[in-house]
């Protein structure tokens, strides 16, 4: 069973046959204690504070039964590790980005932004939940205001908390459109060569800051924690 806030998304894996609803990551509609397993992919680094991303991951353990493993992934700070670059920088010059420029008519059937390795992401590291991580190891700037930075895509992030671009094309330009804070007209030479600009919140994650969160939670057990393709990635246990 699958869930997603997206009812586009859900109403696809209905056509597919597949059994899906639409709900909040922070409510499930599930009776606890009924899953044999979890997953949670792309999702988590969407919260903006640290109390609704640990909120998250304590749903997804009341949803499993004793003994029952979740897997979660989020995006990472560290898109460079152990002398590596991940797929995501890799793909900076390399075909067309297909999270970034997506036509309308596809826009809600492609899940590449939403799965590791293929999207963008950046952030600054909590202090509360990396206490006892390799904080001093994260080089992230704090931002200094309410004001998040633009992420560069297919670039290493230089903040935790950001704001990712994604440009929309292929949309109808009967009206006046928004580009960015920008309004064009509707058949202007720029509103032709512009796409309108949606700009989407990021947390990503330093090394240690999602297991840090895991293992707060009472009777969870970390199987596993490790780095995958620019993705800190857990797997837990509920006792």
């Amino acid at each position: 069973v699958g869930c997603d806030r997206s009812k586009n998304l859900v109403d696809i894996c209905g056509e597919k046959n597949f059994q899906a609803f639409v709900c909040d990551a922070l409510s499930v509609p599930i009776r606890s204690g009924s899953c044999d397993a979890c997953i949670s992919i792309a999702v988590i680094h969407h919260f903006s504070t640290t109390e609704r991303r640990l909120a998250t991951i304590s749903e997804l353990v009341r949803l499993l039964r004793p003994g029952g493993t979740a897997l979660i992934y989020v995006w990472a700070m560290e898109q460079e590790y152990k002398n590596q670059k991940s797929k995501y920088l890799k793909e900076k010059n390399g075909s067309k980005d297909k999270e970034e420029e997506i036509s309308t008519d596809m826009s809600q059937r492609s899940l590449c932004d939403q799965m590791p390795g293929s999207s963008s992401q950046d952030s600054a590291c909590s202090s509360q939940l990396l206490s006892d991580s390799k904080d001093e190891d994260c080089d992230a700037k704090p931002v200094a205001d309410s004001r998040l930075p633009v992420h560069t895509n297919r670039t290493s992030f230089h903040s935790q908390d950001l704001l990712v671009p994604w440009h929309l094309k292929g949309c109808n330009k009967n009206k006046e459109e928004r580009i960015g804070e920008v309004l064009l007209p509707a058949g202007s030479k720029g509103s032709q060569e512009l796409s309108p600009v949606f700009h989407r919140y990021y947390h990503v994650f330093c090394e240690g800051e999602l297991e840090a969160a895991c293992r707060s939670l009472h009777c969870v057990r970390v199987q596993k924690s490790y780095y995958d393709q620019g993705n800190w990635c857990v797997i837990l246990e509920k006792l």
